[in-house]
């Protein structure tokens, strides 16, 4: 059994979630099992996974060992396994990496549906199935399995109980992660997810997991979470220190990047009209409610900056250097939360420009701010610094109201309603030309045919050898014919 390179998945956002179209494709589902040195487990594993697939699973199925550069007996293990057993293939790789192993299976991979499991089949298998038919409905994009839910019954030592949550707690604490467990070796997503997914991630080893999910959850994609039942290996060679700095490192990276918007997420954002909060109200511009509520997060977060940072600079400065010092500060963090939060803009792309922008509101915000201390001045001589602070929050307020204006229409205007009229305007065009073009093509036709007779060499003739429709033609698919890029086998 060979695997080829599916047809490449154009780039752009990807298209609504649907229910995966089962009879398109023999193998539905193609589990991958990475191995090292598993001589020993990985026969019993396999077998007892085929037989529990056979019985339970409705579709095709692949179940495929990904060896990663064994010295022991795996590969020849495999490579009975993989003769023996129709729905097993056997790949083998000359670079240790788990993630290594898993992105060259599932880029290879033509099954719309792809999952990964340990050897030591910790996770009991009754929750495979309810792990990829969200994957199958087009309900959810990824799908994982979790030791931490309230549901989830597990059975290991404390040490690696502590390192679990620990390990979590980090991930929500500095990448803001809400999915509960990362590191469960019992993961699926969908083909056109991965497509788009795995070549952003860099890990190859067993950051890998972390950081898919961490790239899909910030990118919008949903991430369905599986209660499991669990029982720990003790027999494990994870070596649990050398892996916590390996993650602790990628931590640090995938954060970085973030923070720098170097990540083209956008890629694997779902179009509009997919999240039931995006659909057009009658009345309501869209995305307006959800932009209302995340300014106003901002900018209640933002006031209180402005607020510190200006009883901070009041110690030692003017009333007026106080308030211009506190606004710049709060105006560069302002405009780069809405820009993410509030308007959903990713990348780099203009984003020098918005800070421009976005000091031009700053400009007027200041002069509001500025003007009501100077008016308070003038009227109360010496005003108490409660009094300024009252005063600053009400003009606060008011330059809020012009922000959320001046952003909305002026720094990030929506430009979907302009897209759509250019892109209708332009396949109007197209459709206007090419009746043209058809209509003047079958005039000519018709003249060609009046005059000559029938043209053996006309596409639209039966008896054309190179007419798809022709039945001799039709048994020279393209989807059978072999493609240059398959993935080396285990020798046998």
């Amino acid at each position: 059994m060979t695997m080829t390179q599916p047809p490449g998945t154009p780039l752009g956002s990807l298209p609504p979630r649907e229910h995966l179209g089962l009879g398109q494709t023999a193998v539905v589902l193609d589990v991958v099992i990475p191995v090292y040195n598993e001589e020993t487990d990985l026969e019993p594993c396999v077998r007892r996974l085929h037989e529990h697939l056979s019985r339970t699973f409705p579709y095709g199925f692949r179940i495929t060992i990904a060896d990663n550069a064994s010295t022991d007996r795996t590969p020849e293990v495999a490579a009975r396994l993989d003769e023996a057993i129709d729905e097993v293939t056997a790949v083998r790789l000359e670079q240790k990496g788990r993630g290594r192993a898993l992105r060259t299976v599932w880029s290879l991979s033509e099954a719309p549906v792809l999952a990964y499991m340990d050897v030591d089949l910790s996770t009991d298998l009754n929750a495979l199935l309810p792990l990829v038919a969200p994957l199958i409905s087009g309900h959810s994009d990824l799908a994982i399995g979790s030791r931490l839910s309230r549901s989830a019954r597990v059975v290991r030592g404390t040490k690696r109980e502590f390192i679990s949550r620990s390990y979590n707690l980090i991930l929500r604490g500095s990448l803001a992660a809400r999915f509960s467990d990362a590191q469960c070796g019992f993961k699926a997503l969908r083909g056109d997810v991965a497509a788009r997914l795995l070549p952003m991630i860099e890990d190859t080893g067993w950051f890998f997991d972390t950081e898919m999910l961490v790239l899909a959850e910030r990118a919008g994609l949903r991430i369905h979470e599986v209660p499991v039942d669990w029982v720990d290996d003790p027999d494990s060679t994870v070596h649990i220190v050398r892996t916590a700095t390996d993650d602790l490192k990628g931590v640090w990276r995938v954060g970085r990047a973030l923070a720098t918007g170097t990540l083209p997420l956008d890629r694997l954002a779902r179009p509009f009209g997919d999240d039931p909060r995006d659909r057009e109200l009658s009345g309501v511009p869209g995305g307006l409610a959800r932009q209302l509520v995340g300014f106003c997060v901002v900018g209640a977060l933002s006031t209180l900056l402005y607020l510190g940072l200006y009883s901070l600079f009041r110690l030692g400065l003017g009333p007026q250097l106080a308030n211009g010092a506190a606004l710049l500060l709060s105006a560069f963090g302002n405009t780069a939360a809405n820009r993410r939060l509030t308007f959903g803009v990713r990348g780099r792309d203009r984003a020098v420009r918005h800070q421009a922008q976005g000091l031009v509101v700053f400009a007027i915000g200041l002069v509001l701010t500025s003007g009501s201390l100077a008016a308070l001045d003038s009227a109360s001589g010496n005003p108490s610094h409660g009094t300024e602070l009252a005063v600053l929050v009400a003009a606060n307020l008011a330059a809020t109201v012009l922000r959320f204006l001046l952003f909305r229409a002026w720094v990030f205007p929506d430009r979907t309603d302009r897209t759509d009229r250019t892109d209708r305007a332009d396949r109007t065009d197209r459709t206007d030309r090419g009746e043209l073009t058809d209509r003047a093509e079958r005039t000519d036709s018709k003249d060609r045919t009046s005059q000559d007779g029938p043209n053996p060499l006309n596409p639209s003739n039966p008896s054309n050898p190179s007419n798809p429709l022709n039945p001799s033609n039709q048994q020279n698919h393209p989807n059978q014919q072999n493609h240059p890029n398959e993935l080396p086998r285990s020798p046998r």
